[in-house]
């Protein structure tokens, strides 16, 4: 797979496991080593509230919200674009649209990768920077 195959199914791979993670029922089976697994050294992460969250508050955050949802939680991933490109790097952007105990939103993120034969589909998320978009339809 060339890298921006990788990247692709790195960013549906993971947005799986964070509904089986999340959600009571599926998440006694959830791996958890899957997702610090991606995460890369000097990982960052700019929220949609602007808030800055390094790899060490990133890995704890999604640690700590096991089960926080009851089979009422849901992630869209959409238009997934390549934007820049190396040899061992990528920027990627797409649209991740959830639905949480019935409220809808989206979100445009743009996330580095770059190569790693340890990570789970060969790239580790370097930064990601997510915007809120305005409604969920868009």
């Amino acid at each position: 797979m060339n890298l921006f195959d990788r990247a692709s199914a790195e960013i549906i791979a993971l947005h799986r496991f964070f509904v089986a993670w999340f959600d009571k029922v599926t998440s006694a089976d959830a791996d958890f080593s899957r997702f610090d697994q991606s995460m890369g050294d000097g990982m960052q992460m700019i929220a949609p509230s602007g808030a800055i969250l390094d790899r060490q508050a990133l890995v704890g955050y999604v640690r700590d919200c096991r089960d926080t949802f009851d089979g009422d939680f849901s992630i869209d991933i959409s238009d997934i674009r390549p934007v820049w490109e190396s040899d061992d790097a990528i920027v990627v952007s797409y649209i991740e649209k959830q639905q949480r105990k019935g409220v809808k939103t989206a979100r445009r993120a743009t996330a580095l990768f770059t190569k790693s034969s340890s990570a789970p589909s060969g790239v580790e998320w370097r930064h990601l920077h997510e915007t809120w978009m305005q409604t969920a339809e868009n």
